[in-house]
């Protein structure tokens, strides 16, 4: 019989010597808490109200501040759990804030339109939270699943120009259902335990793809069902090459639309003309460029004008949307089936009421009166400056920097990891004092 405690203490010399080895390579990640500013919203009886300008509030999802011990812990890159911001009755200590709090920008938020902020949204989720609570107490195939989810589904597959559209808890979720129920075809349409490689599915995967696609794709691998081909990052030769030498049917091509790290766009064109070629299902994750890119927010493939030949469009609520929460927009039959086989779908809970009514920013009101659309494609609708404005100032940067960037994702090479890290503290330092310097892409700031 094992002892408990000596079970116990074994674990946690395993765990420490982990820590330990992250803290030596500079790995070991920190929670840092920042405090939020009351938004600067004004009373109005208009619930749904739209803005041909920005507002005292635009900025305020940028402008934090930060306790000056974790700041400092910050600077010396102590680990800390964030417990220095907390008193000894359990609460955040605001109250003698003067002069213990450093102002500082964000630079590396999602929050493209500023909606995040966004008046609508917030009565949205308020009037929502007052009428039915937080819930949705379950998965979305139990007791989740409200109308609130399915208006927003709807409204997204429109903005999507796709028959249909599945909510997930979040955009990382999404990746994995779809990825998972790829896997799931071969399974259900072969009854051996192994199956004939002539059915097997080949998921040809850039090599800058985001993580959830690329965990999605290995838990897909797990059932055996799939063959896997990485190819070079945006590169169609490399790409054609694998697809022309692949001799099994079923192909699927996955790809980030608009990449996280690199902010430069997948050649949609050439996978098109790719897609045409070979006849392989694509799917893109447009995390990024949904409601950025395109005249009407569609996203990358509305930019590119090939949403018919997009197969499956991933996104997520948690960036432009200014809300939380993924989706997979699709056909009905496609929908059917993640929704059948994704597990990361099938358990989780829904997302929150008020977070689906965020997001549609709806009430029978609004229905009427935007025609079902989203809070998001209201604003995409009736504040289209906000997208122009990020254009904007992605020229602004090119010009002023000679630094040839695409998007409104920046990035700068600067080495090794750690070497970001101190990067990240030396502008945490020099910025701390300046809330006019103001050159982060994000319309709000």
């Amino acid at each position: 019989m094992v002892n408990d405690n000596n079970y116990g203490d074994s674990w946690d010399s395993w765990v420490e010597e982990a820590l330990a080895k992250l803290h030596s390579s500079k790995l070991l990640r920190s929670l840092r808490p920042i405090n939020l500013s009351p938004q600067p919203h004004k009373n109005s009886e208009d619930d749904y109200q739209v803005f041909d300008e920005m507002q005292p509030w635009d900025r305020s999802s940028v402008e934090i501040s930060i306790s000056e011990p974790t700041f400092h812990k910050w600077l010396l890159d102590i680990p800390s759990s964030g417990d220095e911001d907390i008193c000894s009755n359990g609460v955040a200590d605001n109250k003698e804030a003067n002069g213990r709090f450093k102002k500082l920008l964000l630079f590396s938020g999602n929050d493209y339109l500023g909606l995040s902020s966004h008046p609508t949204i917030a009565r949205a989720a308020a009037n929502a939270a007052q009428k039915h609570g937080m819930g949705p107490r379950g998965s979305a195939l139990i007791c989740g699943y409200t109308n609130y989810h399915r208006l927003l589904e709807s409204s997204l597959a429109d903005l999507k120009k796709k028959e249909d559209c599945l909510l997930c808890p979040t955009g990382f979720a999404a990746n994995m259902a779809v990825m998972v129920a790829l896997g799931n075809i071969v399974s259900l349409l072969d009854a051996a335990e192994k199956p004939m490689k002539e059915d097997r599915i080949a998921i040809f995967s850039d090599a800058l793809n985001h993580a959830s696609i690329i965990d999605g794709i290995r838990l897909a691998e797990r059932q055996n069902t799939v063959d896997v081909y990485v190819y070079k990052h945006c590169d169609m030769s490399h790409l054609s090459s694998l697809l022309s030498s692949c001799e099994l049917k079923k192909k699927v091509v996955v790809t980030d639309s608009l990449f996280s790290m690199d902010g430069d766009f997948a050649p949609m064109n050439e996978l098109v003309n790719l897609r045409e070629r070979h006849g392989f299902l694509l799917v893109i994750d447009d995390a990024h460029g949904t409601l950025v890119c395109g005249k009407h927010g569609g996203g990358v493939a509305e930019e590119f004008n090939c949403d018919r030949q997009v197969d499956i469009c991933i996104g997520t609520l948690s960036k432009a949307a200014g809300c939380h929460g993924g989706f997979i927009a699709c056909s009905k039959k496609w929908k059917q089936l993640i929704q059948s086989r994704g597990r990361s779908f099938i358990f989780s809970t829904s997302s929150p009421v008020p977070i689906a009514a965020a997001a549609h920013g709806q009430s029978c009101a609004a229905c009427s009166a935007f025609g079902g659309d989203t809070t998001a494609v209201i604003v995409g609708k009736k504040e289209a400056w906000r997208r122009k404005a990020i254009w904007n100032r992605v020229q602004e940067f090119r010009a002023l920097t000679g630094i040839p960037i695409t998007s409104p994702i920046i990035s700068l090479i600067v080495g090794s990891e750690e070497k970001a890290l101190k990067a990240s503290r030396s502008l945490s330092l020099s910025l701390s004092l300046s809330l006019s310097l103001s050159l982060s892409l994000s319309l709000s700031k």
